[in-house]
């Protein structure tokens, strides 16, 4: 079995979250600069197998697409014509970010750390990655 690698992608950042390969504990792996996470996926899926890539499906609080979908759409459809064998899957990334933040105070990280946007990014993915682990779960 191979490993589910979430993104949460961000005009200038994205946050990688990724599954071990019994598809059990997610974890957060880097943020990557946007413009090279194309290339960064690349290099891991020759070094892991990836079985599905979930991205956070950026929603409004009334369920419309937010502005953010204008560059997440592109960059899923190019997912998905670069890895075509490999599924592409979203899920609803409402507060991913503050649930995020609140996990880093509530995990003892100092204020300091907690400014880091990166950690946020990665933290974001990680807890996409978990909602998506856990709605395959219910099914």
């Amino acid at each position: 079995m191979g490993r589910i690698l979430a993104i949460d992608y961000g005009r200038k950042r994205c946050g990688i979250a990724v599954t071990d390969t019994l598809q059990i504990i997610a974890t957060g792996l880097k943020t990557v600069p946007a413009a090279e996470l194309m290339d960064f996926l690349k290099q891991y899926t020759q070094k892991e197998q990836v079985d599905t890539f979930v991205v956070g499906y950026a929603k409004q609080m009334d369920a419309t697409d937010s502005e953010s979908m204008q560059y997440i759409r592109p960059f899923v459809k190019k997912l998905a014509e670069t890895f075509p064998q490999t599924p592409v899957e979203m899920i609803d990334e409402r507060f991913t970010s503050k649930i995020a933040f609140q996990s880093m105070i509530d995990g003892g990280l100092k204020k300091k750390q907690r400014q880091d946007k990166a950690l946020i990014d990665t933290v974001s993915a990680t807890i996409i990655l978990q909602s998506y682990m856990e709605q395959k779960q219910r099914k």
